[in-house]
């Protein structure tokens, strides 16, 4: 039963039509369980809503006279909708913000309004300093909202164990009894083993051969560029099927072409997707991967593995950040270690090294494909056991309602 006085308003850049990472995924399956145990709003970025849409959506754009294309105006444009959903918040008894995007509206809402301000880190823009290549000075402002944002909240939610030590470490200042740990989820109703081959025909996939599959966007982060690598240690007959897209800057582009017509040159099959699919389709590559590859340098959980689990299939993935608390290395999928170099990007100190030891778990799995199905097998019991959206959800109203208690309690 939703609790009548607890009307919460959810702070996202990302919501359905407009959905391209983690977080975006994270909210939309949130504030649908949520909407059954409070009252909820959700403010996000872009073109209206439908009247309809239930939770009902409150969307903003940002500033007009802040157009143009230096590279902090994006930040700065991101400031803008800030001030807007603080002033759109109004009657709220609670807001709670998702990403740097909108840290500082939940900031700003808090000291207009005087409600409590929990937010969701679901990564850190200090231990993302590529990011200054894509923002330039806006990547100062971006840390900003963030600090601000988070240093004052009333309570932090973090989607990892490792995530949490990163804040408390990150942000020295924040109260550790202020930082809860409440994981992603997966609907594993939504992604199960598909059949169908439909999709994979139309791309000229065959789905009867092995495939490695990347799902994710084209930044330092997601360490694309230490799997293209790795792809010329595995078997040529192997299809490498590429779901990214959206290039943080012009010359990561320019790199990633380069490393897959270097493959295709050499005769190894990749298929590059570059827009983003609808989930059916993402469910039956999903579905059909022999392996799917998550080689990240940093990530703070990857509900990317996740959805890979749930559709039964194993994963290899790099052993950082939260990752090591979805994937059980041997039992769900491998685990590939990494050691990160100097300057806090999480880079490795040797990419080669990294990109064979990378390879090498592909390979196991490819060689040995009795294995692999029993990891995937595994992967999907452990995602419908440990990460129902149902549960979590009722983990973050039980939050709710203890700042909101906290917030009445005589001083």
């Amino acid at each position: 039963m939703s609790r009548p006085d607890l009307a919460v308003a959810l702070l996202t850049r990302e919501y359905p039509p407009d959905v391209y990472g983690g977080a975006g995924v994270h909210v939309e399956y949130l504030a649908r369980e949520l909407s059954r145990l409070a009252e909820i709003t959700v403010h996000c970025w872009g073109e209206p809503r439908p009247p309809e849409s239930e939770p009902p959506v409150v969307a903003y754009e940002p500033w007009q006279a802040l157009g143009g294309g230096a590279p902090h105006l994006a930040a700065l444009r991101t400031m803008s909708i800030d001030l807007e959903m603080a002033a759109g918040v109004e009657g709220a008894s609670l807001v709670h913000s998702h990403t740097w995007y909108t840290n500082l509206g939940g900031h700003l809402a808090k000291l207009v309004h005087g409600i409590p301000h929990v937010a969701t880190v679901h990564s850190l823009e200090p231990l993302r300093p590529w990011k200054a290549e894509q923002l330039g000075g806006g990547y100062a402002l971006s840390c900003f909202c963030e600090r601000a944002g988070l240093e004052a909240a009333d309570a932090i939610i973090a989607v990892s164990a490792a995530m949490r030590s990163d804040i408390l470490r990150v942000y020295p200042a924040i109260p550790p009894d202020r930082v809860e740990v409440i994981h992603n989820g997966i609907d594993t109703d939504e992604f199960r083993p598909d059949t169908g081959t439909g999709f994979l025909a139309g791309l000229g996939v065959d789905p009867a051969a092995p495939i490695v599959l990347f799902v994710g966007r084209i930044t330092r982060q997601k360490g694309l560029s230490h799997l293209l690598d790795a792809a010329r240690e595995i078997a040529p007959s192997v299809q490498l099927v590429l779901c990214a897209g959206a290039p943080d800057t012009e010359k990561l582009g320019a790199e990633t072409v380069a490393k897959v017509e270097a493959l295709r040159t050499a005769g190894r099959p990749v298929t590059w997707i570059e827009e983003m699919l609808p989930r059916s389709k993402l469910i039956q590559l999903l579905s059909h991967a022999s392996v799917f590859v998550c080689p990240s340098v940093y990530e703070p959980l990857g509900i990317v593995n996740l959805e890979a689990m749930a559709c039964e299939t194993a994963v290899v993935a790099t052993q950082t950040g939260g990752i090591p608390e979805v994937v059980e290395d041997g039992v769900t999928g491998l685990l590939v270690p990494i050691e990160p170099g100097p300057g806090g990007s999480g880079e490795p100190a040797d990419p080669g090294r990294f990109a064979h030891e990378l390879a090498d778990r592909i390979n196991r799995l490819l060689d040995e494909p009795d294995q692999a199905v029993r990891l995937g097998k595994a992967g999907r019991a452990r995602a419908i056991r440990e990460f129902s959206w149902t549960a979590i959800a009722e983990r973050v109203v039980d939050l709710y309602r203890r700042v909101l208690d906290a917030r009445l309690a005589p001083t």
